[in-house]
């Protein structure tokens, strides 16, 4: 072979992984939470299927910091091409009433894509640290301690913050917040006795409540759910109509086009159809109902407003 016909060659085989790279091309998630999330969880799993509907790899890159702002400010800056997307939970909902200022608009720098389901939360504590396997155990805990207890948080204002101080406010109690920088920080010192007890997404502590290393006290959904059938709601025990909703969806950064957002629409309809995404859905207690793109942008709207009143309901003053 002569040189150049060589060259040309090496050439050739060095380029065929990158043509093939940029032919397929990349969606990149970016997803303002840690990693052990409920939202890193749900994405994680759906990460193939979503691959081979958008007929893209798919990147997960969590950023999470400031309870996901860092995230979704990285969100807000990119093209809107489509290839840049988040799932987010309703923490994003949450934050213009609970900080003095962002930087960016919610949800004006933002396209809501779908409202894609919700995730079970539930409260749990640390066994070695407070011996209560109930709700009327736990609160008479919190009552007899003085607002000595604290429970975690994957940051101030998120969704898991606010649940603890609505549940904390319907049953008359006080604890001290410690927020970290994302869930699994916050799992690891709750398993550690460094913190007493926290609200977290089921997926994110299921594995330590099987294990026995964190023991649950109650769901906060309006019923039980099938991936945890022995976990009683806190309505059941006594919380008349308690309920705190954790739903997720998939944004964009504003500026999406008509066809953009219809692509991404569709591969989240495909893969949340996929068999096996189905299956861990269901494992991890998530319940699934796609919405339509202007079900969602109604949704962020009217969420706006609706946590709007729950923060100021429990007294949270903004930081």
């Amino acid at each position: 072979m002569k040189r150049r016909d060589f060259s040309l060659t090496l050439l050739a085989a060095g380029l065929a992984p990158v043509l093939a790279h940029a032919q397929s091309g990349t969606v990149r998630f970016i997803l303002p939470n840690a990693t052990g999330s409920g939202v890193d969880a749900i994405t994680r799993a759906a990460q193939p299927a979503l691959a081979k509907a958008l007929g893209a790899n798919v990147v997960v890159d969590n950023q999470p910091g400031a309870g996901g702002v860092v995230g979704l400010q990285a969100l807000a800056r990119s093209a809107p091409d489509g290839n840049t997307l988040s799932v987010v939970s309703n923490n994003v909902v949450i934050f213009p009433s609970v900080l003095k200022s962002l930087p960016f608009d919610m949800p004006g720098d933002f396209t809501p894509i779908a409202i894609v389901g919700a995730t079970p939360m539930v409260l749990v504590v640390n066994p070695s640290k407070v011996p209560a396997s109930n709700h009327r155990e736990f609160i008479a805990q919190v009552k007899a301690k003085s607002g000595a207890l604290n429970f975690g948080s994957g940051g101030n204002g998120t969704i898991l913050h606010l649940a603890s101080e609505l549940y904390l406010d319907a049953a008359g109690g006080n604890a001290k917040h410690v927020p970290y920088r994302g869930v699994g920080p916050m799992v690891t010192d709750l398993l550690s006795g460094q913190i007493d007890f926290a609200t977290a997404a089921l997926p994110s502590v299921q594995q330590h409540i099987r294990a026995g290393t964190l023991r649950p006290i109650g769901l906060l959904t309006s019923r039980r759910v099938p991936a945890a059938p022995e976990i009683p709601t806190m309505a059941e025990q006594g919380l008349a109509n308690f309920e705190v909703e954790a739903w997720f969806a998939v944004i964009g950064p504003k500026g999406m086009s008509a066809a953009a957002v219809k692509k991404a629409h569709d591969a989240l309809v495909a893969a949340f159809a996929d068999p096996t995404v189905k299956e861990t859905m269901e494992k991890q207690g998530n319940t699934i109902s796609i919405s339509s793109t202007e079900q969602a942008q109604a949704a962020f709207r009217r969420e706006l407003a609706k946590y709007a009143a729950l923060v100021k309901k429990v007294g949270l003053e903004p930081q």
